[in-house]
């Protein structure tokens, strides 16, 4: 049996039926708003057992007057909770390597590109990939004011004729561009009809080169990243491996050379001799420091073979 709810509103005399209208639409509103209860009975028959009913005339008439009426709330519709949809996280892509892009010239068959030399001295170098070092011309050297003496290492450097030794010496910096790469062994020596120098792998060894002639560029891409357990030191497998066969394949060619000089013994090559010892104590100490950063690094004693 329902709860029974009073509400004494007096309508306005004067009005119209419109009014009358809205204020009855305002009542509904109104018994709409209140919760709705259902009337339970509860009644115990002679046994003690305990009765509940929502009707009253399902209780025997001689219990009807001891029996207890009690209101409950209806249960109406649970409201469904809006579910929202999940946002899945889309992942990211690995970053593109950012290079250094530096415009070229074509001339011939080869690249040029301008190379600074120890911030200062600017000149064109041709591109060769497959170098071992940079070098410059002895003008530059001049200009750089670089001085060769009993001390400097020399290497063997192979001609379209013979096999020559040139001076290795160490600028202190090289930029093409923002590439820029510190402590740069170059030799010396003049290029056949050519004043500029050669831009080799004792500077480009970090980077990756990628040539665009077409488009009159070359973009360089730094090899070195965020140190890992597969990049110990920021570099990749490949990296630490070329280095270090670099050094012992120059190491073991100046040693046959020595041999071979020594295995002559002749005056006049004792000053090529010399030069020869230089460079071997020289990249012997070479090879000794990257073996230290290697160790620091955690490189992997099978990449330094």
């Amino acid at each position: 049996m329902a709860a029974q709810i009073f509400l004494h509103i007096k309508l306005p005399l004067l009005g119209s039926e419109n009014m009358r209208f809205v204020f009855l639409v305002a009542i509904l509103l109104v018994l709409v708003g209140f919760p709705a209860y259902a009337e339970m009975y509860k009644w115990v028959d002679e046994k003690g057992t305990v009765h509940f009913t929502d009707d009253l005339s399902k209780i025997p008439e001689k219990y009807r007057s001891s029996s207890e009426s009690q209101k409950t709330l209806k249960e109406g519709p649970v409201p469904k909770k809006e579910e929202k949809p999940v946002s899945i996280p889309t992942p990211q892509k690995p970053s593109e390597p950012v290079g250094f892009e530096i415009p070229i010239k074509i001339k011939g068959e080869v690249a040029v590109a301008e190379v600074i030399l120890n911030k200062q001295e600017k000149h064109e170098f041709i591109v060769d990939t497959g170098a071992s070092f940079t070098k410059i011309s002895w003008k530059m050297a001049e200009e750089l004011r670089i001085t060769i003496d009993e001390n400097t290492p020399f290497i063997p450097i192979a001609t379209a004729s013979d096999v020559v030794l040139n001076p290795l010496v160490t600028l202190k910096s090289l930029s093409v561009e923002k590439a820029e790469v510190e402590n740069v062994d170059v030799t010396i020596g003049d290029l056949p009809g050519y004043e500029g120098g050669l831009l080799g792998n004792s500077f480009l060894y970090k980077f990756k080169v990628v040539l665009d002639p077409i488009n009159g560029k070359m973009t360089l891409f730094s090899l070195q990243e965020e140190p890992s357990p597969d990049r110990p030191g920021g570099y990749g497998k490949d990296y630490w491996v070329s280095r270090f066969r670099f050094y012992h394949r120059i190491l073991e060619r100046l040693k046959h050379m020595k041999a071979s000089y020594e295995k002559r013994d002749l005056r006049s090559e004792k000053v090529s001799l010399n030069r020869v010892i230089n460079a071997i104590r020289y990249f012997e100490n070479q090879l000794n420091e990257l073996d230290r950063k290697a160790s620091f690094a955690i490189v992997p004693r099978n990449w330094r073979e």
